[in-house]
């Protein structure tokens, strides 16, 4: 009986190999993260918080009747949960949830947009240092290597202390910081992909430099660029928080959850709440956003089949 199952389960993994030889990455991919639900419970976490997020004026107007920014410091400062306030009122008695809501936009933007300006250039970069080789390659990885040796959050700190950053700046800021290491992992993947028969033969063909590059190494890029975006997305809503709690983060009456857990932490003992909600969110959509470049690594690395 044990042998037969044995033969069942070998028989159903080999149907399951053939039936995957034709379909595409893509299609084998997705059928993979189908399967892979602890991703999907992560993704649909992730996907709440946004909409949430970006939603958040129809929801404070429409169904809190709260305004963020409405303080009320005789009335209701330090009110823990109740009808009114579902997750209470700060210190000078604004609402907690609304102001968890906007603090998402700003948090979750700064991250992705930040995210996307590393990854665009960090693109560029590796992929003409990788594909040129010679003097390109030695000349930008000479840069690489030369900011690399400047501590990045360090610099982020001086930055930050002698201007005013506005959250479109700390994007950029972010940006121009993250580049370096997805541009080495860019750089890498291009070495390998370059040396491969088909792109041999496509430029025997006479195909350009450019639609080399767009058409036969970049596809082979794009699975871990996928991977790095998701990953440093959360990485750069830690970033904001750490400079938050620093107080160099976003400067109030702008909410982002960084600057609502700094601010409140000399009131822990007072209003437990508005230390908690904020840390929750911050721990939560970070550790979600791990999952999911996880659950994306070993979908799209064949390697790990």
């Amino acid at each position: 009986m044990a042998q037969q199952t044995l033969n069942s389960s070998e028989l159903l993994e080999q149907r399951e190999g053939i039936s995957e030889q034709s379909l595409s990455f893509w299609q084998i991919a997705l059928i993979r993260i189908r399967k892979d639900r602890l991703t999907l419970f992560a993704m649909s976490v992730i996907i709440i918080i946004t909409l949430l997020s970006v939603f958040a004026g129809v929801i404070s107007t429409n169904i809190l009747g709260q305004d963020p920014n409405a303080t009320n410091i005789a009335g209701t400062p330090y009110q823990p949960p109740s009808a009114e306030h579902w997750l209470g009122t700060d210190q000078i008695g604004r609402d907690q949830l609304s102001r968890l809501l906007f603090g998402g936009r700003v948090s979750l933007g700064i991250g992705l947009f930040g995210t996307v300006v590393a990854i665009v250039l960090a693109t560029f970069v590796g992929l003409s240092a990788g594909y040129f080789g010679g003097w390109v390659d030695d000349a930008i990885m000479w840069f690489i290597n030369t900011v690399s040796s400047i501590p990045g959050f360090f610099l982020l700190l001086i930055v930050a202390a002698l201007f005013t950053l506005t959250p479109f700046w700390l994007v950029m800021l972010f940006g121009f910081l993250g580049w370096i290491g997805p541009a080495r992992i860019v750089r890498g993947q291009v070495f390998s992909v370059k040396q491969r028969e088909y792109v041999t033969a496509a430029r025997a063909l006479g195909t350009s430099e450019f639609a080399i590059m767009m058409r036969h190494i970049f596809p082979n890029v794009l699975p871990i660029l996928i991977i790095t975006t998701v990953r440093d997305i959360g990485i750069l809503i830690l970033a904001e928080s750490a400079l938050s709690f620093l107080g160099l983060g976003v400067q109030p009456p702008t909410a982002t959850w960084g600057s609502m857990l700094s601010k409140s932490q000399a009131y822990f003992r007072l209003a437990p709440h508005l230390v908690i909600y904020p840390g929750l969110l911050i721990t939560i959509t970070v550790l979600c956003l791990y999952i999911i470049g996880d659950g994306l690594r070993d979908a799209l690395d064949p390697r790990l089949k």
